[in-house]
């Protein structure tokens, strides 16, 4: 099974970004001695959320201190990057690592970023369809090109060109099950964030993977799985301390993407599952949409933990997992006990079980 260190880079009104980075760059650079074999950097911009405006570059500074490790940006958002730069930035990272890089696409949700990148919540899933295909496109044959409504792009070639395929380490990052199910129709593996209880979602992860099947004649890649965790050798402190910090970051993620608002109705069905999901949530108690976030991620001590994901996997088969451990206000040196005692005790087990690749990602060199 793979398992990956999901870096998520979240502040607050009396956040250090100085702090932030070295904190988050000192996780990412223990990861693979720990054993982790990917580590994930989300794409966020402008606010105390997540900021991470280039995920690559964050990831190319990891790529030159470490050497079998996968580096996944987990996303690039598509519908606030230019393909052509995407596919060039891929393809320079893919050469720095000597071929450990992974694809994340992701089309975006918080209406504060669009509006700052002056872009349309309605065009999002049309602009994402349109460039997700160019990309990939060219990080296969070297060339990019498009002539559609948003992206009229003449040919030109991707260098440096790409260092070897994407094919099978290439994902859709989304929630919605409408962006999981363009990840079928593009043949990428989907990677789906922890945000209510993982039985809610079985139908969905099911029909993924039928219908990457119908499309390509071959099975699903495994569904990643995206949490944030604490992991504490006391187990009833490890759940205290998770209902503090899980909470901060869980009240931020609705601040931040307005989970509660009106506006996804004005996005001309590109978010219609947000439109749907915020009339539900209206409806109920922020306390108890908390505690099934909760029950959704990971934390207690080893045991629980372990527990936790037998439970999930006997759920959706086999899966891999991101894992953060710094979020919401936790002390660094909490997330560092959390992150060593996680690889120490759980990482052996969850290795052990069969299914779900655990190979380096690099290979294949020119």
């Amino acid at each position: 099974m793979r398992v990956n260190l999901l870096c998520m880079f979240t502040g607050n009104s009396a956040s250090d970004d100085v702090r932030i980075y070295k904190n988050e760059l000192r996780l990412a650079l223990d990861a693979e001695s720990m054993g982790f074999d990917r580590v994930m950097a989300v794409e966020h911009h402008f606010t105390d959320y997540a900021f991470c405006p280039d995920n690559a570059q964050f990831l190319s500074y990891v790529a030159a201190q470490t050497s079998t490790i996968g580096l996944f940006p987990a996303a690039f958002i598509l519908p606030w990057n230019d393909p052509v730069r995407v596919a060039e930035k891929t393809a320079m990272l893919d050469h720095l690592s000597e071929g450990r890089a992974v694809l994340g696409l992701g089309r975006g949700l918080a209406r504060v970023e669009f509006d700052a990148f002056r872009q349309s919540m309605a065009e999002s899933r049309d602009r994402f369809d349109e460039a997700a295909v160019m990309v990939l496109e060219a990080l296969e044959t070297g060339f990019i090109e498009g002539d559609g409504p948003y992206y009229a792009q003449p040919r030109a070639e991707i260098r440096p060109r790409p260092f070897r395929s994407f094919r099978d380490r290439s994902y859709m990052v989304g929630t919605s099950p409408t962006s999981i199910d363009m990840a079928a129709r593009l043949g990428l593996g989907a990677m789906k964030f922890a945000a209510a209880p993982w039985e809610f979602v079985v139908d969905e992860v099911n029909h993924y993977r039928e219908s990457f099947t119908a499309h390509h004649g071959t099975e699903a890649p495994p569904l990643i799985t995206g949490d944030v965790m604490i992991c504490h050798r006391d187990d009833k402190r490890g759940e205290e301390l998770a209902r503090v910090h899980a909470r901060d970051y869980y009240v931020s993620v609705l601040r931040h993407y307005e989970l509660l608002s009106d506006h996804f109705k004005e996005t001309l069905g590109s978010y219609a599952h947000y439109a749907s999901m915020a009339e539900v949530m209206r409806g109920t108690s922020e306390e108890q949409s908390f505690e099934g976030y909760l029950s959704a991620n990971l934390w207690g001590d080893p045991a629980r933990i372990i527990d936790q994901l037998e439970k999930r996997r006997e759920l959706l088969g086999d899966f891999e997992l991101g894992v953060a451990v710094n979020f919401g206000d936790i002390d660094i040196e909490d997330a560092r006990d959390s992150m060593r005692l996680f690889a120490e005790k759980v990482l052996p087990e969850l290795k052990s079980w069969t299914g779900a690749a655990t190979s380096p990602e690099a290979g294949d060199a020119h």
